[in-house]
């Protein structure tokens, strides 16, 4: 075997394993990696573009905030495995799964396309009228809006 075909072997390997495990969550988490790369690299095109100094500080501090999203969606999947084992210790059948962790995950998803939004918008890529519009509102509503 070649090394491409090792290679795509050991990425099928490693998403097989990983959407096993997070079962009916890999979606929103993978939607969300996805949503956090694209914000990331939206947001350092959208400093430079405003003048604004980018730093490994600055980089390491939105890495952090972004793994911090992931964490938060495993604190809705421990909340998840209570609500399920306090319902199998009273007798009760939940059918649920992963409900606070795909909420969480699905909550932090449209905070990171409204911040993507607001970076392009920041770029100077013309967004459709209620995209647009759509931004305005949302920072118009938040007193402490960053991208």
């Amino acid at each position: 075997m070649d090394w491409i075909t090792k290679c795509k072997a050991a990425v099928s390997l490693l998403l097989g394993t990983l959407s096993a495990w997070l079962g009916v969550l890999a979606v929103p988490v993978y939607v969300l990696v996805l949503c956090n790369v694209i914000d990331y690299a939206t947001g350092i095109a959208a400093a430079w573009k405003r003048g604004e100094k980018v730093s490994s500080h600055t980089g390491i501090r939105g890495i952090t905030k972004k793994v911090c999203m992931w964490l938060l969606v495993a604190v809705g999947g421990i909340l998840d495995w209570l609500l399920l084992y306090t319902g199998e210790s009273l007798g009760l059948e939940i059918h649920l799964p992963m409900l606070a962790a795909s909420l969480t995950a699905v909550w932090l998803i449209c905070n990171e396309v409204l911040s993507i939004l607001e970076n392009m918008k920041d770029i100077g890529v013309p967004l459709p009228g209620f995209l647009g519009k759509l931004v305005s509102m949302v920072q118009g509503k938040l007193p402490d809006s960053q991208p």
